[in-house]
């Protein structure tokens, strides 16, 4: 599973949708746009597992736009000082190990502060829910999970294996480029090597899922926010021991591979990256904090 995205409690994706699209899951044109209209990104998306009310509607607008407000007069400067370190350190030479483990930490550094102002968005929109609400929630997260269980597990281990080295490959050649024989390689063996991660990832989600529907069973109770807050910055607690360990190897794993990557690479391999890094940085320049 793709680590960055593996770290956000499942219904809460849509609260950091900003950060993930703006570190590249997403062509530099459709970044600009999909920040800009995030807004409206997140209530379709969360209209997939509930269907709002025009007053819920407006108020979950309201608070996903201060929160890009926040976001993009806070946080864009840390990721374009970010970016201009990259761009440095990649310049030249290929990163070291520690300097490819530094960049992954920096990355993960960004996650905290958004979920914590992310929170009482959350909490405005879940204590809102009726009954009948809840309950299509719940029904709704049932069936995403019976169908990323159908979709994820339904092959053999070495067809999961595969699928996963695929996805894996995706990702790295947006920031790399093409990868080489090698490098395919490379990924194919890192991908064959993370055992159980997929039904310990699943299992993950769901326990988290069924905390969450707990906790709403209880959403009028003074301790709501305080239990949701947790809820949401401790998801991997929440989530299990075996996720716990999971993750953090997945971690590791994907910082070598990474390494690895750039390492059975060539000039074009850092020049790409370098190009992609600019490139991120220049749409952070041209995004401005006037309302959408």
């Amino acid at each position: 599973m793709d680590t960055a995205k593996d770290w956000t409690p499942g219904f809460f994706k849509p609260f950091v949708l900003i950060l993930v699209l703006v570190l590249g899951l997403v062509g530099c044109s459709s970044t600009k746009m999909a920040y800009r209209y995030a807004d409206w990104g997140i209530v379709w998306w969360v209209e997939d597992y509930v269907t709002l009310t025009a007053d819920q509607k407006q108020q979950l607008n309201s608070d996903i736009d201060q929160l890009r407000q926040w976001h993009c007069s806070a946080e864009l400067p840390r990721y374009q000082a970010w970016l201009d370190e990259l761009e440095s350190d990649v310049s030249s030479n290929p990163p070291d190990k520690a300097t490819v483990d530094y960049h992954q930490q920096q990355l993960f550094s960004f996650f905290p502060s958004l979920l914590e102002k992310a929170t009482p968005v959350a909490v405005n929109l879940l204590s809102s829910l009726s009954d009948e609400q809840v309950q299509e929630l719940a029904n709704n997260m049932a069936q995403s999970q019976r169908e990323m269980e159908d979709e994820f597990l339904a092959d053999s281990p070495e067809a999961t294996a595969e699928a996963r080295a695929e996805r894996t490959a995706e990702r790295v050649e947006r920031w790399l480029g093409d990868l080489n024989s090698e490098q395919r390689d490379i990924v194919r063996q890192w991908s064959a090597n993370r055992g159980e991660q997929t039904e310990i990832w699943l299992q993950g989600r769901r326990n988290w899922q069924l905390a969450l529907l707990e906790l709403l069973g209880n959403r009028n109770a003074p301790t709501f926010e305080a239990e949701l807050e947790y809820l949401i910055l401790n998801s991997e607690e929440v989530r299990g021991e075996a996720y716990k360990a999971m993750m953090a190897e997945s971690r590791a794993a994907m910082s070598s591979l990474m390494h690895d990557l750039i390492m059975a690479g060539d000039r074009e391999t850092l020049a790409q990256l370098q190009d992609r890094t600019v490139e991120l940085n220049d749409d952070f320049e041209a995004l401005t904090c006037s309302p959408a």
